[in-house]
């Protein structure tokens, strides 16, 4: 009793040894260094306070009171609080959670989740009276998002905020439609920030089936939440900014490749506008030009082919550059067999076309009868009317006349044999 009465109060350095947690919540271990050793004991109400995982062979500093434990009539200390030596409580418990939970894998980036193209409801699990839900709301509202934003409040420090954060992400979890979740808060220090450092808060975040941006607010610290989320953003505003980018691009590109087809399909009327403006004039052309559009898109379809080709065999020289001299030689080869090809075929279409072309009749001589104000063309003498006006088309010319007589009987045969007589 003159040992417990002359030390009320010690403050003890040493390693942990002999660790055992009992079932009833008290900690029993011996403190030792190279000269001797002390049975400790931590009773339940103060173990609950210690943040940071006991283990042997870590060094501590103890605070305590020295006093007998009768059974066995040895000295012991009965320890009050205790320090990590060197290093913070709670910095230590940091790094113990994070490579715990990195081992079993609830940092893997292949278990990232992706936020969706286009979201359309957000939860948010954040104080209802914090500068982080402000920023959120102010950040959407300034790029004029379409978003249902859902508010879940919860505490973000202090006794409580932990078990607050994962009711929220469980209950939002569960929403029907909802798109993503934003966890987070303000900046602060380590203490403030250390319900984003619990176990239970990273391993609702890993469990939920929406994609999760953590969004604490701090540039440089990291912690537990964010190497959990999906997403890590620096402050909430950013968080915001994250949700509504995609829907931003989606539109920009959407834009760009609208201007890109008007002008490729502007070109590419004009380019053909040229080749067939002289023939397009032509009444008598008129049925042909989507014979000759299907002619050009076929040349197109074979010019694309041949493009492909060569990049496919670009792409082999890339990945052998020994074999790149050989592979051009080849790229060479192939592209002049291909447009020799394209060429032959270019040739044999424009033939079957001028083969094919009323105006090609019409040089040797023949003429087109039109009735009607010249919009229909006349194909059988049974549609010719006496005393109406009639328009004939030459290859160069044309002219109208009236009908005086028709004989339905006469063949032409009889015409062109009096012809050759002459």
């Amino acid at each position: 009793m003159e040992l417990e009465s002359a030390f009320p109060v010690l403050w003890l350095e040493g390693e942990i040894s002999n660790f055992h947690r009992h079932h009833s919540g008290h900690l029993y271990f011996t403190l030792k260094d190279e000269m001797s050793q002390l049975r400790t004991v931590m009773f339940r109400g103060n173990a609950q306070k210690v943040p940071f995982e006991l283990k042997d062979g870590l060094q501590v500093v103890a605070r305590g009171r020295i006093n007998v434990y009768e059974p066995r009539g040895e000295y012991q200390l009965v320890v009050e609080l205790l320090e990590p030596k060197g290093k913070g409580a709670l910095q230590l418990a940091f790094e113990q959670l994070k490579e715990k939970l990195k081992k079993e894998g609830l940092f893997d980036p292949a278990l990232k989740k992706k936020l969706p193209l286009l979201p359309n409801k957000v939860g948010v699990v954040t104080s209802p009276r914090g500068a982080a839900i402000v920023d959120i709301i102010r950040t959407l509202e300034r790029r004029f998002a379409r978003l249902h934003i859902l508010l879940y409040p919860v505490k973000v420090q202090g006794e409580g905020a932990a078990e607050e954060i994962v009711e929220g992400i469980d209950y939002l979890s569960r929403l029907p439609d909802l798109d993503v979740i934003i966890v987070g808060r303000g900046g602060g220090s380590i203490e403030d920030l250390w319900a984003f450092n619990e176990e239970q808060v990273a391993r609702a975040i890993f469990r939920c089936p929406v994609p999760v941006i953590s969004a604490v607010g701090h540039e440089i610290d990291f912690t537990i939440a964010d190497f959990v989320a999906d997403i890590r953003a620096s402050t909430p505003s950013v968080a915001a900014e994250m949700v509504i980018e995609k829907e931003e691009s989606f539109g920009e590109r959407i834009e760009n490749l609208e201007k890109r087809m008007i002008h490729n399909q502007k070109y590419f009327l004009q380019e053909q506008r040229h080749e067939v403006f002289s023939l397009a004039q032509h009444r008598a052309f008129q049925n042909m030009k989507v014979t000759l559009l299907n002619l050009e898109q076929k040349v197109d379809d074979l010019e694309m082919k041949a493009w492909s080709a060569i990049k496919n065999l670009q792409q082999k020289i890339s990945e052998d550059k020994s074999r790149s001299e050989l592979l051009e030689e080849k790229i060479r080869n192939t592209l002049k067999g291909k447009l020799q090809q394209f060429h032959a075929r270019w040739d044999t279409l424009s033939a079957q076309l001028h083969n094919l072309s009323p105006l090609n009749i019409l040089k040797k001589g023949y003429a087109l009868c039109w009735k009607g104000d010249g919009q229909y063309l006349v194909r059988r003498i049974d549609e010719v009317e006496k005393d109406k006006e009639m328009t004939v088309s030459f290859f160069k010319g044309e002219f109208t006349c009236l009908v005086k007589a028709i004989d339905k009987a006469k063949r032409i045969e009889s015409r062109t044999s009096k012809s050759d007589k002459k």
